[in-house]
């Protein structure tokens, strides 16, 4: 077996930061009190609340790792960790400017020109401009290679045509990532002629569909792109570099607290339970060690994108056993749950259990599905 490295050098310590942390920590807690939300699971998909993302700009805790000159705050991937691991075990409804905080800022300042910089990012820093990701298509799956939405050279720009799906927030987003084929595929080079576009979600020849989830909530959408022109100052990177950038895009999409954390106010609640005697099983025990083994990972990989360190395959293996962890407890919950127990015990924790239930199935699909996520850790440890 290959004995390279997977995940990167620990070098950065969040414990360094629990100035900020007690911070936010406090931030969240009065939040709560005065009623600013109340806690729930997998928020940073299904939480849409611009107002309270506004309330986190105001206080520098979105656009962290901007600098300064393009309106961010110039702060460390580690300190922006620390922040969304405190929103995340907190619940707080963080969905509006996830993706634009997340990956769509670190991809602009990768590969944006000035002038999409200047556009975007201090508008991505303020809360006033949202983001979503027009990756996957229909019958795709997660093979990003056989992308058939196309993009068509013309005086001044591009015609898209294509459907788009799994685009969370797009219904309520100002604009999308599009990956389209901008030259014919190769069979010898299946990621080759690919390319991506910035796409104004408002454009005259976007339609959406909603796709509605079990829970009766829509964040979901299928978003279709008939002739939508966009001008050669969208084009974002490179004309024919568009797998090499997704790639480095997946990096921050697969990597953060997210992918281990989405259900951890549902794993406070347990926790909650066993103290309180109505729980005897040590398998929540089994569960905290796991999030805390996730949680090094998590750190050491948010170090190495500070350090521009490759972090891909790293952050592939952080999807594949976070995303599993979360799921493990939804069903754990699930298991351990009195369901005759009096409204006034569990009646709000029974809601985190079944609307963890519900989210569950997603876990392991979005930003890569398991097989595939296998196939890229296995690769780089020398297995395939």
């Amino acid at each position: 077996m290959n004995s390279k490295r997977l995940l990167p050098r620990t070098v950065d310590d969040p414990d360094d930061h629990a100035g900020l942390r007690d911070e936010v920590r406090t931030f969240l807690r009065e939040s709560k009190e005065s009623g600013a939300f109340t806690a729930g699971v997998d928020t940073w998909l299904t939480d849409w609340n611009p107002e309270f993302s506004r309330r986190l700009a105001d206080r520098g805790w979105i656009g962290m790792t901007i600098p300064n000159q393009y309106g961010g705050h110039g702060r460390s991937h580690v300190e922006r960790f620390v922040v969304t691991e405190e929103l995340l075990a907190a619940g707080a409804p963080v969905a509006a400017h996830w993706i634009a905080d997340r990956q769509i800022a670190p991809s602009l300042l990768r590969f944006g020109t000035e002038e999409q910089k200047h556009k975007y990012l201090p508008a991505i820093a303020k809360a006033e401009c949202f983001f979503g990701i027009g990756m996957s298509e229909p019958d795709s799956g997660s093979d990003l290679a056989s992308v058939r939405t196309k993009a068509v050279q013309v005086d001044g720009g591009w015609r898209i045509t294509g459907t788009k799906v799994w685009t969370s927030g797009a219904h309520q987003a100002d604009a999308f990532f599009a990956l389209a084929r901008t030259s014919p595929k190769d069979s010898a080079a299946r990621h080759a002629g690919l390319s991506q576009f910035i796409v104004d979600l408002r454009a005259e020849g976007v339609e959406m569909r909603p796709i509605v989830s079990m829970t009766g909530g829509h964040h979901f959408n299928e978003v279709m792109m008939d002739d939508v022109f966009v001008p050669d100052r969208m084009v974002l990177g490179g004309i024919g570099d568009g797998w090499r950038q997704v790639t480095s895009e997946l990096a921050y999409e697969r990597s953060g607290p997210e992918r281990f954390l989405s259900t951890f106010p549902l794993l406070a609640g347990t926790a909650e339970h066993a103290a309180a005697g109505r729980m005897s099983d040590g398998g929540i025990g089994r569960l905290m060690a796991r999030i805390a083994g996730l949680h090094h990972m998590s750190s050491a990989i948010a170090g190495a994108l500070r350090r521009g360190e490759r972090a891909d395959s790293a952050a592939a293996a952080v999807k594949l056993l976070g995303t599993v962890t979360e799921g493990d407890i939804a069903e754990y919950a699930d298991l351990h749950l009195d369901r005759d127990a009096e409204p006034e015990q569990s009646g709000r924790y029974r809601d985190l259990v079944d609307r963890a239930l519900l989210q569950r199935p997603g876990f392991t699909l979005r930003g890569g599905t398991t097989e595939i996520l296998e196939g890229v850790v296995a690769r780089e440890l020398g297995l395939r």
